[in-house]
């Protein structure tokens, strides 16, 4: 896996230098975390388990590299026991995809987003020593309950959002809320040296009391040390789930099933997923279709309905006529075949 791991970075470093939009070059660099059960069946699979979702299977844990602009690459990978804790190892996880950013854009601004699994002291120090913001959410703590009771009435900011979201706790669909903020201490349970000062960033939602009519709010909290104004932090905060696309995109393909009895080789197997799912990232950027998905890439670029022919020799590839994306897949041919782009001196 550590293997696959390096290879996938090298990987990467190649793919952004050959086809330049891969990670975009304006604004931070988003690293999200986030882990998934995959269910599997039998009681052979070594290392199965049942984890946090009541379901046997194994547990995959993933770091993805974005942008405003771009859609995500997979940076690191591990494959874990079914019954692992979503948050554990997190630090050099995490410490791995930092280093992997700084070869692939260096001195660029990283922000980790993560949800409360990945809130603990050890792992922000992580992310502080690599320079990098963080943003994670954070539980309902009574310290975190304290905080957000000393937030003046006047400082709650309206938000609207363009397009209504699903509330993390009720799954109701809503459309506009209030933030504001407060400095706050974290994990004031440690040492002083293991504490953290940042923003506690918070998101209040009215959830309507259908029998009376009246409402009660919701409050959905997240620390962080961006600079970014309140309602920004809220925004790239609540884009975190970008994540939980390339896991689905993930788990709808390669990864419908784990194969093997060995935990070994299905570590190997989703080693394997995420380095595909990389290449086919930069195919679709290189074509011009920078947010394909892998089944419409493989459809539209890669299962190319074309009949391949020796003539003096040489192997020809006869493209159908009036094919609909034939600009995209010239886009990809010629990035593919052409001399690597010079050096900046």
């Amino acid at each position: 896996m550590l293997q696959l791991g390096r290879v996938n970075r090298r990987l990467l470093t190649g793919l952004a230098d050959r086809v330049p939009g891969l990670v975009g070059t304006d604004g931070p660099v988003l690293l999200d975390l986030d882990d998934t059960v995959r269910e599997v069946h039998g009681r052979q699979k070594e290392g199965a388990g049942y984890g946090y979702t009541k379901a046997w299977g194994l547990n995959a844990l993933f770091a993805t590299i974005s942008t405003a602009d771009t859609a995500p690459v997979i940076a690191e990978f591990s494959l874990r026991r079914g019954n692992t804790r979503s948050g554990k190892s997190a630090d050099w996880f995490t410490a791995r995809a930092l280093s992997t950013i700084r070869e692939i854009s260096p001195g660029r601004q990283v922000l980790v987003r993560g949800d409360s699994a990945f809130c603990t002291s050890k792992h922000v120090h992580t992310v502080l020593r690599g320079g990098a913001w963080f943003s994670f959410t954070i539980q309902q703590w009574p310290t975190v309950t304290a905080a957000i009771g000393q937030i003046p009435e006047d400082a709650w900011t309206p938000i609207v959002y363009p397009r209504a979201v699903r509330d993390e706790e009720t799954g109701e669909l809503i459309s506009e809320a209030e933030v504001a903020e407060i400095r706050y201490t974290a994990f004031t349970s440690k040492r002083k040296a293991a504490q953290v000062e940042c923003r506690l960033v918070v998101r209040r939602v009215k959830r309507l009391n259908h029998t009376s009519g009246s409402g009660v709010w919701r409050y959905h909290a997240f620390i962080t040390n961006s600079t970014l104004s309140t309602v920004d932090a809220d925004v790239q905060h609540r884009q975190h789930a970008i994540i939980e696309q390339t896991i689905a995109e993930l788990k709808g393909g390669p990864l419908t099933h784990l194969p093997s009895g060995r935990f070994h080789a299905n570590a190997a197997w989703v080693g394997y997923a995420c380095i595909t799912f990389n290449i086919a990232r930069a195919a679709a950027v290189a074509a011009g279709t920078a947010t394909a998905r892998l089944a419409t890439v493989q459809r539209t670029l890669i299962n190319v309905p074309a009949r391949v022919a020796s003539t003096a020799r040489q192997l020809v590839m006869h493209l159908p006529a009036r094919w609909p994306w034939q600009g995209g897949w010239t886009r990809l041919w010629n990035t593919t075949t052409s001399p690597p782009a010079p050096g900046t001196p």
